[in-house]
């Protein structure tokens, strides 16, 4: 199956919660005060977000008001395109500039991290870059030795402390290796925290300093990874992170497991930080760029 199939087949809970009722809202109806309240609830509890739903109805209000859309085929061909406008261009994440090119991967516990983590380094491989991981997440003994693991899935370098050791120094001496060994991009994990734990935060900023000294300018990407099951707290979660270092990108994970995919839509309004990557599956293939135009179309296709 290939990737686009397999996103159709992910998004296929949100696309029941969504699209599905949208059609049972417009069967043998037409746009009026009551489809349009039902649509805006809709929106919502797919998690699209208040102000994108308020907006979306408001613009299709207008529209049927003109006599531009009158039955339902109209109005999915409308929320398409006007959702497809909402995400805007592709922003991948792209390996630029002098190496090593250092990539800060936050989040909270439970989101699939790590695993994101393992999986975008298999992918970086794959396209012949060299990688190394470093074991920030220093205070959970488990969480080394399954990003050690995943370094041995992907074919990347691995540098590690002892448990419980300072993380900053983990991460100085991994991009100081990388250095030196001519790595081209540098991975880092980082502890699963609790993004209302203030503490952790600024151990989060420490380590993002320590990123620049050792390379300046890193790191040259921070990624948040999330998990679409989250819904609304995703939301949260990125603010937060996004005050204490700076998001530039959200990796959002198990999009298959959720009827509330339009969180990414949330996050683009809201944040207005790109999502990059997304995960619809276990595999290692099942993270994948993040296209607007393709998710949108599996949505409603």
């Amino acid at each position: 199956m290939g990737f686009f199939d397999r996103l159709k087949e992910g998004l296929s809970k949100t696309k029941k919660n969504f699209v599905g009722k949208v059609e049972a809202i417009f069967s043998g109806k037409t746009v009026d005060a009551e489809t349009l309240e039902e649509l805006e609830e809709t929106l919502i509890l797919a998690d699209v977000g208040g102000n994108n739903a308020a907006g979306l109805v408001g613009r299709l209000k207008e529209k049927a008001d003109s006599g531009e859309i009158r039955d339902a085929a109209l109005v999915k061909e409308f929320l398409k395109k006007e959702m497809t406008e909402m995400l805007g261009a592709p922003q991948p994440l792209v390996v630029f500039g002098e190496r090593p090119f250092v990539i800060l991967a936050v989040g909270v516990n439970g989101v699939g991290k790590t695993t994101t983590i393992g999986k975008l380094a298999a992918r970086l491989r794959d396209q012949g870059h060299s990688v190394l991981l470093a074991a920030g997440d220093t205070f959970r003994a488990a969480a080394i030795e399954q990003l050690e693991i995943w370094a041995g899935r992907a074919d990347a370098q691995f540098v590690k402390h002892q448990s419980g050791s300072d993380p900053s120094a983990v991460v100085f001496d991994a991009v100081e290796a990388a250095r030196a060994r001519g790595v081209d991009v540098v991975i880092i994990d980082t502890a699963g925290r609790l993004h209302t734990k203030s503490p952790l935060m600024e151990e989060l900023k420490k380590i993002k300093r320590v990123c620049g000294k050792a390379m300046p300018g890193a790191p040259h990407e921070v990624l948040l990874v999330v998990d679409a099951t989250n819904g609304q707290n995703a939301l949260r979660q990125a603010e937060i992170f996004n005050e204490a270092v700076g998001l530039t990108g959200i990796a959002l994970t198990k999009l298959d497991g959720t009827a509330r995919g339009g969180i990414v839509f949330a996050i683009k309004k809201e944040l207005n930080i790109p999502v990059k990557l997304i995960g619809v599956g276990e595999g290692v293939d099942d993270l994948q760029d993040f296209v607007p135009q393709d998710f949108v179309r599996a949505l409603f296709e």
